[in-house]
């Protein structure tokens, strides 16, 4: 089993800055992808950003230009810095990991984190 602990969620205004954490850990060969998504209250998760074991990155349209992430590979952490932050940010942040338990296959599987809180007043 693999188990994900986020990080760094909190309470700031509007314009402010945040940096979550996620730690994998547990029966890891190698991560494929790990991905942060945000669930909004009464709204859908929503994939917020994610990058690849050989860094590369995707973001929403929402978040680019403002929010970062970056990983440890060695540590099999991930990090999403987010800076101007908005009201509309406000939302449980979930990080993802696409994870293989042997390097020799091509199967990922996915674990998920239970997710911290991001709090953003006007």
């Amino acid at each position: 089993q693999v188990q994900l602990v986020e990080s760094g969620g909190g309470s700031v205004q509007a314009g402010g800055s945040l940096k979550l954490s996620c730690a994998a850990s547990g029966y890891i060969a190698s991560v494929c992808r790990m991905t942060w998504y945000r669930q909004a209250l009464g709204k859908e998760r929503e994939l917020v950003s994610s990058i690849t074991r050989d860094g590369t990155t995707t973001y929403a349209d929402s978040v680019k230009g403002r929010f970062t992430i970056s990983q440890d590979v060695a540590k099999k952490e991930v990090y999403l810095q987010m800076n101007s932050l908005e009201s509309e940010d406000t939302a449980m942040y979930y990080c993802a990991a696409d994870t293989k338990t042997s390097i020799s296959s091509n199967i990922c599987t996915r674990f998920w984190g239970r997710g911290t809180q991001v709090t953003i007043s006007p």
